[in-house]
């Protein structure tokens, strides 16, 4: 196999992005058959032994694509939790995979877990503005001034937001869209009208929706959905 680059190396070992694969191998973190390693250095994944504090690592050969109902209270990190119910806790998948954000441990979510950083970056990185559809409840009924304003800007965070598509369903019950990821942003938009979300759940990344998949129910991405993603990505599957 050919040589690669060791943040590439790291990356497709479920350790971390190629960025913070810089950051552990400046902090001399990493090491190639048992030495130092140093950054613009490349490995063969099949010849070399890479170490990421001591602990020997394996590039992953095989992409692997899910999507999760993610069920409320459980926690969106891969790590160890004591007190908490993590998003890794609640599912059976051989690959070692990741999910892409870390998201309100008290809202429902569509979750994409997967082993692929490519993806992650693109799904991540604000520069993409990938669609995000959420279904809202309010506590009391909205009118339509609010939804309206919603759907322009909004000052939240020290800034303002970009431009949303919001639809009626119910009088206390609307889907939004929006183009970007601020934290508990659905939330505070709500709160900007003097309204308080009930009920948030987020039902489409992109291409991929939650469809009728129950709580705590994963599947993999079909490959239609995985096509039509990839093609906007302007990566091969």
């Amino acid at each position: 196999m050919v040589e690669i680059r060791l943040q590439k190396f790291l990356s497709q070992s479920w350790v971390c992005s190629r960025r913070k694969a810089e950051e552990y191998i400046k902090k001399w973190l990493v090491s190639v058959n048992s030495k130092k390693a140093v950054i613009w250095q490349k490995v063969n994944p099949e010849l070399d032994k890479v170490t990421l504090n001591e602990k020997a690592l394996k590039m992953q050969k095989e992409y692997v694509y899910y999507k999760l109902n993610k069920p409320r209270w459980v926690v969106t990190t891969c790590a160890n939790s004591k007190e908490d119910t993590t998003i890794l806790d609640i599912v059976d998948i051989k690959e070692r995979v990741f999910p892409i954000w870390r998201l309100d441990k008290e809202t429902n979510w569509i979750i994409i877990l997967t082993n692929d950083w490519r993806l992650a970056n693109f799904l991540m990185h604000p520069r993409y503005e990938h669609q995000k559809e959420y279904l809202v409840e309010t506590y009391w009924p909205i009118d339509d001034e609010s939804l309206d304003k919603m759907s322009k800007w909004m000052f939240i965070l020290w800034s303002y937001t970009k431009k949303a598509i919001v639809k009626r369903i119910s009088s206390g019950k609307f889907s939004i869209t929006i183009s970007e990821w601020r934290n508990r942003q659905i939330r505070r938009m709500v709160e900007k009208t003097w309204h308080t979300v009930k009920r948030l759940k987020r039902i489409r990344i992109e291409n991929i929706k939650l469809w009728n998949l129950k709580e705590w129910e994963y599947k993999k991405l079909t490959k239609k959905e995985l096509e039509t993603l990839f093609k906007k990505i302007g990566l091969e599957l």
